[in-house]
């Protein structure tokens, strides 16, 4: 079993995909049939949110990177989409608003000919239907506000890795939060269970979901509407994307790849405790393979992220897709949100800044030899931080967050430096 050292050592490094293809070609059928669905659910977002859209702004930085010579720096910032205020938003309302449909319609509440705007106002009907599903915080915020609003009966399973905040919040909107001593997997399975003894339950499965993946990509198309039309292979995207059991990063990657082929190059962000996607990818055993197996603890302050097994469906989707992944420390995601805070004025959660943090890794031995091999230079480079969750988190706890990331810089000014 080829386990990288560095994750064995727990070091910061940057693992190159030696699988990516660049004569891959992807199918766009599911992309544009998602796209498609996500038009017909806009009328009932705007009658139940005032907002049609499930969208964020991609924002200059003008102050966190200043010093690198790239070519633009820019924050995808999915931290402050409507409503959850996390990249769930994107994969979470597009199950939820999937499944009501197909209830609405095989029990005849609507027809194909109707307005889904119709079904804001069909409480009754959905309050006789559950949603279950696990969750480290955002996920289960996404399909908590979400399956409330329709008027579902929602269960969040919960590990214990979730911020309290997110749960009070859950269980101020009318969903039940379950909680658990162990982690994500744990949560997976007893949500899986739960719902299968639910004789009108439905399972939002972050590991092997096609419809939240599906839900993930309309990202793609969003983004390529933010950009410039001079995007090359000479001057191509740099994406990196926060990463936790994969499915929303797989989702956006996958799309990205599908919209810009070798003009985009993906990478994905995990903690050094919890890389699942990372293990699962470098071994080739996917799902079957947890981090606790190679000594880590799967523990992070990054909650969104604090996932021991990945989804064995998005490593094999990512297989020729990535471009690599890079492992980060704690620290140094609570340091880069007090400087992107205090540079950038933006919100962001600990987990979201994992992506800031690629410039660092492109500078590496490993990043370097990725840069020759692929005939690029730094300075021709537009990056896209994938910003994925932070807006909802309350003023009191940020604050803290921000001293705790101060403090840090403080005392180790060099903590975003790679060996």
């Amino acid at each position: 079993m080829n386990v990288p050292r560095e994750l064995i050592v727990s070091k910061p490094f940057l693992w190159v995909n030696p699988s990516k293809n660049k004569e891959l070609t992807l199918d766009q059928t599911d992309m544009e049939r998602a796209r498609a669905d996500w038009d017909q659910f806009s009328p009932l977002l705007e009658a139940l949110f005032d907002n049609p859209t499930i969208d964020s702004e991609l924002k200059t930085l003008t102050g966190v990177h200043i010093w690198r010579p790239a070519k633009a720096h820019w924050l995808k910032e999915d931290s402050a989409l409507p409503v959850a205020g996390s990249i769930k938003a994107r994969g979470g309302f597009f199950e939820v608003l999937s499944h009501a449909r197909e209830l609405a319609l095989k029990e005849g509440v609507i027809t194909e000919e109707d307005r889904m705007s119709d079904l804001a106002s069909r409480m009754d009907f959905f309050r006789e239907y559950s949603l279950h599903v696990a969750s480290t915080g955002n996920l289960g915020m996404s399909i908590g506000l979400m399956g409330r609003s329709l008027g579902f009966q929602v269960y969040v399973h919960m590990s214990a890795d979730a911020k309290e905040w997110k749960k009070e919040l859950l269980r101020s909107r009318g969903a039940e939060v379950i909680e658990y001593d162990g982690d994500y997997s744990e949560a997976v399975i007893r949500g899986r269970q739960a719902s299968e003894k639910d004789p009108k339950g439905y399972f939002v499965d972050d590991e092997r979901s096609l419809r939240l993946f599906w839900g993930y990509s309309k990202a793609g198309y969003d983004l390529q509407a933010q950009l410039p039309d001079n995007i090359t292979e000479e001057h191509p995207l740099f994406v990196s994307i926060p990463c936790g059991v994969g499915g929303a990063p797989g989702g956006i990657a996958y799309a990205l790849k599908a919209l810009y082929a070798n003009r985009v190059h993906i990478f994905f962000a995990e903690p050094l405790e919890a890389p699942a996607v990372l293990l699962g990818m470098a071994t080739g055993k996917g799902e079957e393979i947890r981090v606790q197996d190679i000594g880590l603890t799967g523990k992070t302050l990054a909650d969104g992220l604090a996932v021991g097994k990945p989804s064995g469906f998005v490593c094999e989707q990512m297989e020729e897709v990535l471009s690599g992944i890079y492992t980060v420390k704690d620290e140094a995601l609570q340091a880069m949100q007090y400087r992107l805070f205090q540079e950038e004025g933006i919100k962001c959660e600990p987990s979201a800044c994992a992506g800031l943090l690629l410039p660092y890794y492109m500078s590496t031995e490993a990043g370097k030899a990725y840069l020759e091999k692929e005939g690029i230079r730094e300075e021709d480079i537009r990056y896209v931080y994938w910003a994925t969750g932070g807006s909802r988190v309350p003023d009191g706890i940020f604050r803290e967050q921000l001293e705790e990331g101060k403090q840090v810089l403080k005392e180790h000014p060099d903590i975003f430096t790679i060996e």
